[in-house]
């Protein structure tokens, strides 16, 4: 299916949900929720943050030595 008649296609559907008030404010709800998920590619599922926090601990590690910032740290890393 092409993005024109998709687009056809929800301007159709949209016709019919435009005559009924709850459903508009579902739809609305729903379409404002794709949007969010569109703008943040940060989201990510709780599985994938779990995955994210075992990668992370098989990876290197380092820790600040006492009184050090973290400028001091990437200074000594570099």
């Amino acid at each position: 299916m092409t993005a024109i008649q998709m687009n056809a296609e929800i301007l159709r559907n949209m016709s019919i949900i435009a005559e009924d008030e709850h459903l508009l404010k579902r739809a609305a709800k729903y379409l404002r929720k794709l949007v969010a998920e569109k703008e943040d590619p940060t989201l990510f599922t709780k599985e994938e943050f779990f995955a994210r926090i075992d990668k992370a601990k098989e990876g290197p590690s380092y820790e600040l030595k006492q009184g050090e910032s973290i400028d001091d740290l990437i200074r000594r890393l570099e």
